[in-house]
């Protein structure tokens, strides 16, 4: 029996890491899954939970045949592969009663005996800044009071969505249907965490999840099946610090009473990691940690607004651009849920090394994030999405504002004899674009914006797979990228037809050939829609053009 995949992203760490993972669902590294995701904040708002849900509802749209059948079906060998199941929760802290830890502890749902013991206990355990500041931007590194509440919030949703209240809200019931789902395939499921170890959420929740979840399932189920943690296997990244911001003045201060202070998350990564390696409980509920970290003198500074402006650490403006130790967090899911490795009792700790090229800079393969047997896959996956990007963005033009690349790249075959997608629509082509964008990047008002693999390099002081043309951030360089060029090494690149002209030129000309092929036919394990075939045959394609043979998994 196939394993059932689940992944949870937990905090604006844990949904950037989950952004990477769904990249890589997108090239291709997860086929034939069925894979649900469920989203974990205490903040509704998080600009990069509303990006990252976004991206998934993006992905969906772009598998969808038709309203009956949304999000489509798995498939195998072509692009969006995996299909992707998005679950929402957040635990509520908006209402003016559950706005701060005072204010829950005095609920009138409590009896006054009740109210008082928790304020003695309160009083006990947390400071009174502690106490008083606002828990919907996410508990602010005060790990030892976001265990306790996250754990709490899970199990408050499941006793609201079993009563079937009118307080009953929809992300209640998402939670509901993911904890039941978790449940029906436990005897053979992987559940991934993504999280940091440094901030607030993701470290205040990795250690409690797999409780949380158990017992809210006694809940629903009034105590009479149980998730065994025996048989589910937990994953979970074990992510420190690898960015900084500015720190707050002492006006933000008093006003947000606790807020994150980047200058303390070595110190909190330390205690956590020391925290992971002796908690029992932790070592039992989880099969696999990955230690993931980045060099100190690398960080990237992630501070917001001007002078005089709130750091920013919530809320919808938080929106990071993205970095490669998050691509580092999606290939331990990967690596997770395709290792046979899981037999032993308590949570094996892992960590991969990098190599150093020249001048001591960072040399990154597909080996780097997944190791030696599978490094080659993911540098094909990885640049089969980037070639098609490249020939709908930069040799179409889509990258442009006003230019739609899928629809002239769908006129452009039409003329050329090929039909068989005429029908396609609009809309469905300008959603590739869409996507094709944000996963590289695009041109609004003759301005560069990267997308997600253009910000991953970024951050890499060093060299990434790919040629720095190919991921370059001048306008003048992307508008004439050639997609059948874009490695590091030339022999990964397309091949070339005809004796004369430029080799960008001959290059697409060979594309063009391939295309035409009856060899580059969609396939049934491919999908069955127009807009699946369509796909399908890109990725073919693609592939065959390479120098190299297109390497699958299994």
């Amino acid at each position: 029996m196939d394993d059932k995949l689940f992944i949870i992203a937990i905090g604006g760490t844990g949904m950037r890491c989950l952004e990477a993972f769904v990249h890589l669902c997108a090239a291709g590294m997860f086929d034939n899954k069925t894979i649900d995701i469920l989203t974990l904040d205490t903040d509704q708002s998080n600009g990069n939970k509303a990006r990252v849900e976004g991206l998934i509802d993006l992905y969906n749209r772009i598998k969808t045949s038709d309203n009956s059948h949304e999000g489509g079906d798995s498939s195998a060998n072509t692009f969006f592969s995996a299909k992707l199941n998005l679950f929402r929760f957040y635990t509520e802290y908006s209402e003016a009663e559950r706005k701060t830890l005072k204010n829950l502890i005095n609920t009138r749902t409590n009896t006054p005996e009740n109210r008082e013991d928790n304020r003695d206990l309160t009083d006990l355990f947390f400071d009174n800044n502690v106490q008083e500041f606002p828990l919907d931007h996410g508990y602010r590194a005060q790990t030892h009071l976001g265990s306790m509440l996250m754990y709490h919030g899970i199990l408050e949703a499941a006793i609201k969505a079993k009563k079937g209240s009118k307080d009953v809200k929809d992300n209640d019931k998402e939670l509901q249907e993911f904890i039941q789902l978790l449940y029906h395939n436990s005897a053979n499921a992987r559940v991934f965490v993504f999280g940091s170890v440094f901030g607030g959420t993701g470290a205040s929740s990795i250690p409690v999840i797999p409780i949380a979840l158990r017992d809210a399932l006694k809940v629903l189920m009034e105590g009479k099946k149980e998730l065994n943690l025996n048989k589910v296997m937990f994953g979970s990244t074990l992510l420190t610090d690898y960015f900084k911001f500015d720190l707050p003045d002492d006006q933000q201060r008093k006003k947000d009473r606790v807020i994150a202070d980047a200058s303390n998350f070595a110190l909190n990564s330390q205690a956590a990691l020391n925290f992971y390696n002796s908690d029992i409980t932790v070592k039992q509920s989880y099969k696999r940690l990955y230690h993931i970290g980045w060099p100190a003198s690398l960080k990237i500074d992630y501070s917001q607004g001007q002078a005089g402006n709130d750091v920013i650490t919530g809320g919808k403006e938080q929106q990071n651009p993205c970095h490669v130790v998050e691509l580092m967090c999606a290939a331990a899911a990967y690596d997770f849920f395709t290792t046979d490795d899981m037999k032993q009792p308590e949570a094996k700790y892992l960590y991969r090394s990098v190599e150093e090229g020249e001048g001591n800079k960072l040399r990154l393969t597909g080996a780097s994030f997944v190791g030696e047997k599978d490094g080659l896959i993911l540098e094909q996956k990885l640049g089969t999405m980037l070639s098609l990007a490249h020939l709908i963005l930069s040799r179409y033009n889509g990258a442009q504002e006003g230019t739609d690349g899928t629809i002239e790249f769908l006129e452009d075959i039409k003329k050329r004899n090929v039909e068989n997608y005429a029908d396609i629509k609009d809309e469905q082509a300008r959603q590739l674009d869409e996507y094709l964008k944000i996963y590289a990047y695009s041109i609004k008002n003759g301005q560069l914006a990267p997308g997600w693999l253009h910000q991953v390099k970024n951050t890499i002081d060093g060299s990434f797979i790919f040629s720095d043309e190919a991921l370059s951030l001048e306008t003048s360089i992307l508008n004439k990228v050639d997609p059948g060029a874009i490695y590091k090494d030339e022999k990964y690149n397309w091949q070339e037809a005809g004796l004369f002209g430029k080799k960008a030129d001959k290059r697409f000309d060979k594309f063009i050939e391939v295309f035409k092929s009856d060899d580059s036919n969609p396939t049934l394990d491919q999908g069955n829609s127009l807009k699946e075939k369509f796909l399908g045959h890109l990725y073919k394609a693609i592939t065959k053009t390479q120098k190299t043979p297109h390497t699958n998994r299994g």
